[in-house]
C-alpha cells in the first residue's frame, strides 16, 4: 500500500519514519526535508500538523495506548516530543512528558517490534561548565528539564542494550533557532531590529548555537548508522560571543551605529529574583527570569567532534544561518 503527500507529486511507501513531536518548530522542518528527499513519514502529535494534516496521528507519548496504531509499520522513531520551557509548572509536567514518555516510547516500540529510535535530548544535561564540554560530561544538570532528559536517556540506553539489532542515536543539540521559531534567540534578534537591546554583563561570554536547517539534515544522517548506541552533541561552528553576536546581527540589520545599554550582572540576577517573586504572586511567567538572566551570562559551549567524524557536514555556518533567519524574519517585509 502506498500514501501520497497532500499538494505534493512525492509516492510515500510503507515503513515510514515517525516523527513524535512532528507539528512543532523542528520537527516541521524535519517533515518538510523529508519530502524534499522524498522520504515516507508520518507525524505523531498532540497537537494537529499545519503542514501535513493527513499525515499526521492523534499521541501523547505519556500514555501508551495513544501509540500503539501510530507505531504499527514505522521503521524508526524520531522523538522530538518534550516538556522543555524554563517556566514550566507543575515541575511533574517535566517528567511526566520527559521520563514516563521514555519509557512509553521505549515500551511502544518493543512491542511494535521497532529497531530504530532517534531521541532528541538537550546540552541542558551537562548545566553550566567554563569550558567545551564533549559527549563524555560531566552531568551536572541545573533545573528540572535538564535532569529529566538525563533520566530519559538512560531508560533508551537500556532499550537499545536489551537487543544487540538496536539502534539508538542520542543527538543533544544546543540552543536552536532559524526561520519561523519564536524562542530566544528570535527574541534577541527582535530586541536588537526595535532598539530594545540591552547587553547583560561584559558581554564576552560565548554561545553555542544549532540551526534548524542543519539539524534536521543530521537527524537524517543519522537514520542510515549501524546497529549500537551513538550519542552526538549538535553545534553549528564557529562559536560566537556575545559582543561578536550582537555585532553581527546589527551589521545584517544596518544598525551598526546603534547604541545599547549595558547592564551589570548583578543588576539583572537582582532584578531576575525580584521578577520571579513577582510571577509567583501572580501565578503566571514573567519574559524575564533570575534563570534567564544566567543563561544569558554564562559561556555555554560545548564540543561537537563526534559529528564530523560520523561523516556528516553542515550545509551552513553560523553566520550564514544567523543571517540567512534575519533576511527572512527582519528583511524581507
Amino acid at each position: 500500500m502506498q500514501q501520497e503527500y497532500p499538494g505534493h507529486s512525492h509516492t510515500l511507501i510503507d515503513n515510514p519514519t515517525l516523527i513524535l513531536g512532528g507539528s512543532g518548530f523542528i520537527g516541521s522542518r524535519l517533515a518538510a526535508r523529508l519530502v524534499e528527499k522524498g522520504m515516507p513519514f508520518r507525524i505523531g502529535d498532540q497537537k494537529r500538523s499545519e503542514m501535513f494534516p493527513d499525515l499526521w496521528d492523534s499521541c501523547d507519548v505519556r500514555n501508551i495506548e495513544t501509540l500503539r496504531a501510530p507505531f504499527r509499520g514505522a521503521s524508526a522513531i524520531v522523538n522530538l516530543a518534550a516538556e522543555h520551557r524554563d517556566d514550566v509548572r507543575p515541575i511533574s509536567r517535566y517528567y511526566e512528558t520527559n521520563v514516563k514518555g521514555a519509557s512509553e516510547v521505549c515500551q511502544a516500540a518493543r512491542d511494535a517490534g521497532i529497531s530504530n529510535i532517534i531521541f532528541t535530548s538537550s546540552v541542558a544535561v551537562y548545566g553550566f561548565h567554563p569550558r567545551p564540554v564533549s559527549e563524555d560530561g560531566p552531568f551536572q544538570p541545573f533545573n528540572p528539564y535538564g535532569e529529566t532528559k538525563l533520566q530519559a536517556e538512560a531508560i533508551y540506553q537500556t532499550w537499545a542494550r536489551e537487543d544487540p539489532s538496536r539502534t539508538l542515536v542520542i543527538i543533544r543539540p544546543t540552543v536552536v533557532f532559524g526561520e519561523q521559531n519564536r524562542g530566544n534567540v528570535y527574541n534577541l534578534l527582535r530586541q536588537i531590529a526595535t532598539g530594545k537591546f540591552m547587553m547583560v554583563g561584559a558581554g564576552k561570554n560565548a554561545k553555542s548555537m544549532a540551526y534548524v536547517g542543519n539539524v534536521v539534515d543530521f537527524i537524517i544522517h543519522t537514520l542510515s548508522l549501524q546497529q549500537g548506541i551513538h550519542i552526538f552533541n549538535y553545534v553549528d561552528g564557529p562559536d560566537l560571543d556575545m559582543n561578536t553576536l550582537v555585532d553581527h546581527v546589527r551589521r545584517c540589520m544596518g544598525k551598526s551605529n546603534q547604541e545599547f545599554l549595558r547592564i551589570p550582572k548583578y543588576m539583572a540576577l537582582a532584578g531576575g529574583h525580584l521578577l520571579d517573586g513577582v510571577a509567583r504572586i501572580v501565578g503566571r511567567p514573567l519574559p524575564i527570569s533570575a534563570i534567564r538572566v544566567r543563561k544569558f551570562c554564562e559561556s555555554t559551549q560545548f564540543k561537537a567532534d563526534r559529528i564530523s567524524e560520523c561523516g556528516f557536514k553542515a550545509k551552513y555556518s553560523l553566520r550564514e544561518a544567523l543571517t540567512r533567519t534575519i533576511e527572512t524574519e527582519f528583511l524581507a517585509q
